[in-house]
């Protein structure tokens, strides 16, 4: 096993924080939460601290920050269903859009990764994605109603301009765009209960899910022709579980991200625990399988809501609690 060391604990935020994410430099970490507040954190010396608060954008809390890939914007999703985008120059944020549409709570937000497209999901079941255009303007692009309740979390292919949600109808959605308008071309049914968070791995060949089934499962995607023979229909692929971790978290996982770097998997529960797994070889072609590395029982006084690997340095993990603490860790012993 390997160990997972506390670095630093970031104090400032009065209510639950929700959200924690890397700019894509890894020299900053946005956080935001219920005291309606983003704190941008970065490093003077060896010390971190808050380099800027952002309070005017919203009037509920505030439930999940993205940056954007080029780092000069920030998004962020509301309870108060809008959602901001701040534009960075020099080092100043400023709200320069507030997307409205969504009927309640807006509970994610993802870029893709060329930046002209951007997906919310909401409490109202549906999907938006917004085009971006040059001007720094944003047109809803399509509503997407493929969920039956709630959907938790929206997240962009790494590669293409695919889109993973998933919510409390126990399922995973992807979607692409198909004769100039979205629609829903794979639906992944394997979790019991609510699936709170995907992520894909560096490839965007394989989603990590995690539910209110105390679950994490990985899933493969085979196109068509695969030397596997899994059925395909026309050009879409098919997804499969290829792998279920089950018995290592007593409730619910809230967060699951994949880390480009190491191809480490980390999980924010509900017991107050990281854990982070290490794939190890499988004796099954095209099978999965994970093991523990390393685990913090008592990484948060309270629930863990998200986990986020920093983009440039290998191992180096930022999360967020109930406990309106966010920490960064290290691991080491590998």
């Amino acid at each position: 096993m390997a160990n997972l060391d506390l670095v630093t604990t970031l104090i400032g935020h009065e209510d639950i924080t929700w959200s924690v994410a890397w700019n894509p430099s890894g020299n900053l970490l946005a956080s935001c939460g219920g005291d309606k507040t983003i704190r941008i954190w970065g490093t003077e010396g060896e010390n971190w601290v808050c380099k800027t608060i952002l309070t005017d954008g919203h009037q509920r809390t505030i439930r999940c920050v993205a940056w954007s890939p080029c780092g000069n914007y920030l998004a962020s999703a509301s309870f108060d269903a809008t959602t901001c985008i701040w534009s960075r120059k020099e080092g100043e944020f400023e709200c320069i859009a507030t997307l409205e549409g969504h009927e309640n709570e807006v509970k994610s937000v993802s870029w893709s990764q060329s930046g002209s497209l951007l997906a919310t999901c909401s409490r109202d079941k549906s999907v938006w994605i917004w085009e971006v255009d040059e001007d720094e303007e944003f047109e809803c692009a399509s509503v997407l109603n493929a969920h039956s309740q709630d959907v938790k979390c929206v997240k962009w292919h790494p590669q293409s301009d695919i889109l993973a949600s998933c919510g409390y109808d126990n399922t995973i959605k992807l979607y692409k765009e198909d004769s100039d308008d979205w629609g829903c071309f794979a639906t992944m049914s394997a979790h019991q209960s609510t699936v709170w968070k995907v992520d894909f791995d560096k490839t965007g060949t394989r989603l990590a899910s995690c539910s209110d089934d105390k679950t994490l499962k990985v899933w493969q995607e085979y196109r068509p022709g695969n030397p596997e023979g899994v059925a395909t229909e026309g050009s879409d692929p098919t997804w499969k579980c290829v792998c279920t971790l089950s018995g290592y978290h007593p409730r619910t996982i809230y967060d699951i991200q994949w880390s480009a770097l190491t191809g480490h998997l980390a999980t924010a529960c509900g017991d107050d625990c990281i854990r982070v797994f290490e794939e190890g070889q499988s004796s099954e072609r095209n099978q999965s399988s994970f093991s523990l590395l390393a685990s913090v029982p008592k990484a948060h006084n309270q629930d863990v809501n998200c986990v986020a690997w920093n983009p440039k340095v290998a191992g180096l993990l930022a999360s967020c609690s109930d406990d309106a603490e966010v920490k960064l860790w290290k691991i080491s012993g590998l």
